[in-house]
């Protein structure tokens, strides 16, 4: 297979090699000039944003808003949006996403935010979430855990009913999928819970991207590591990124190692299929086809407003991009659990802590390695996973699903008319944004819009490119910059008002 996959690759590079750089905008959009950050999105990058917070709308009513995300690839948006409003307000996320497979994984990592305080400790959950996010493979222990959540994710989809009034969870809805999607989502399940009976190696497939996008600098590729993270991502501003930690993840794919144990099984939701055309016939190759240079770091892990965990000892970081990541999870964890408030508690990131912003665990991840010993990696997995998980209701927040295909779709038909107050769009669905956008946009909505500065495949004269044509999409679509506007990483615009 790894024979096949290896001529498939430099037939797509060189294929990609063809396009010119003046095409960056489309060509990224078809994801073929930036290959490291592969064709399937199961992270975003940048950081996690409060949609709903002052930075994004300069006067924000109370009551219920509908935010639309087109193409976030993770749930980091969803948890820091809900984890910053008051217990008074209703949101309605509503979500596209450009394949049932990067849905399954927002269903998957949002499946762990909603589990009860009672049933699974905050640390634990912190630790399980961040595994499955970012690491190609996972200790058996929360494989375990992968395949109970899918199982019981499988069952919730066969049961959901054709009325979209009604859910199995209050929270969760997928009956806006077409029934040919809900039917993937459940054999995607399936399949994670019931592998292959000889699953593909996950580092064997990692190390295929690498080799696919290094070429002839494979043998080098240390020094291509260190460069990309010393003079591409420390440069723009992701200096808490651990060089040890990123080599290492660059090298086989797993990015946080929080517990000692052993991490050699295969996180089933970071692979996929793709159809290759091969001497004439199509061949369907199982393999990791994610982001291999940006890191699942920039989610999580690379902003927070507790200055301590950005101190610098010797003009290095004390603290890690790992760290920070898990700092921000176990407190976002928190804010869920409590809807909106967050009261001392011994799995608190501190007795003083608030929701939004998170804050830092007065123990250091060391600390609690060594004194949560309820979760270590001896733990029995069946005493964990042969009983159903008890799941919250978050009061106030739904989360719903919207096809693929559905964006285009949305401005046809009254329900939507007007309907969002925030519209994220990530840089790979960008192009898919349309001047018909404004009708569904509320009188006071927000555009926000994910921008280039960590696809590392691309210079700086095309990430600026890149920025120059966002700009230019959203004035078509009949938004206007937001004056005050800071980030270089996201691109913030309102609705122009006739």
């Amino acid at each position: 297979m790894f024979r096949v996959t290896d001529s498939l690759a430099r037939n797509e590079k060189a294929e990609s090699c063809r396009i010119k750089k003046s095409d960056c905008f489309r060509g990224m959009s078809a994801a073929r000039t930036v290959e490291g950050a592969g064709r399937v999105t199961w992270w975003g990058f940048g950081p996690a944003r409060a949609l709903l917070s002052s930075d994004v709308h300069t006067v924000r009513s109370r009551g219920e808003f509908n935010i639309l995300l087109v193409g976030s690839g993770d749930p980091r948006h969803i948890l820091k949006t809900i984890s910053g409003i008051p217990e008074s307000d209703v949101i309605h996320v509503w979500v596209i996403e450009n394949s049932t497979e990067v849905v399954a994984r927002q269903l998957l990592l949002i499946y762990p935010s909603l589990l009860s305080p009672e049933t699974i400790s905050l640390h634990k959950k912190t630790e399980v979430f961040l595994e499955i996010f970012g690491n190609c493979e996972i200790r058996s222990e929360t494989d375990e855990f992968l395949k109970h959540a899918s199982a019981e994710l499988s069952q919730s989809i066969t049961n959901t009913p054709v009325s979209c009034d009604s859910h199995t969870h209050p929270c969760l809805d997928t009956s806006l999928l077409k029934f040919k999607e809900r039917d993937d989502l459940v054999q995607i399940f399936k399949s994670w819970e019931r592998p292959p009976s000889v699953p593909a190696s996950a580092r064997q497939v990692w190390d295929a991207r690498v080799r696919q996008h290094l070429g002839t600098r494979y043998d080098s590729r240390q020094g291509c590591f260190d460069w990309d993270l010393t003079m591409k991502l420390h440069q723009r501003g992701c200096g808490v990124i651990n060089k040890h930690q990123y080599v290492k993840w660059r090298e086989s794919g797993v990015a946080f190692e929080m517990r000692e144990g052993i991490y050699q099984t295969a996180n089933q939701s970071l692979l996929s299929t793709r159809v290759f055309n091969h001497r004439g016939n199509r061949v369907a190759v199982r393999g990791y086809w994610g982001d291999i240079v940006s890191s699942p770091y920039l989610a999580f892990g690379i902003e927070t407003d507790d200055k301590d965990l950005l101190k610098k000892h010797n003009n290095q970081h004390v603290k890690t991009a790992q760290d920070i990541s898990e700092v921000n999870v176990l407190a976002l964890f928190e804010c869920l659990a409590n809807r909106g408030r967050c009261p001392p508690s011994k799995d608190a990131p501190s007795p003083s802590s608030t929701c939004n912003p998170p804050t830092d665990d007065p123990k250091t991840p060391e600390e609690t390695q060594r004194n949560d010993t309820s979760s270590q990696t001896h733990t029995k997995p069946a005493e964990e996973t042969s009983h159903s998980f008890a799941l919250m209701d978050i009061k106030g927040v739904k989360i719903s699903f919207l096809s693929p295909d559905s964006l285009s779709k949305l401005p046809l038909k009254d329900r939507y008319k007007n309907l969002f107050n925030t519209i994220y769009c990530s840089a790979s669905m960008v192009h898919q944004i349309e001047s018909s956008l404004r009708h569904i946009a509320a009188p006071d909505a927000v555009l926000v819009i994910e921008l280039a500065t960590y696809l590392l495949d691309l210079s700086k004269e095309q990430v600026s490119g890149f920025a120059e044509r966002v700009k230019e999409i959203a004035e078509e679509s009949g938004f206007t910059p937001k004056r005050s506007q800071s980030d270089d990483v996201y691109s913030t615009f309102t609705l122009k008002q006739d």
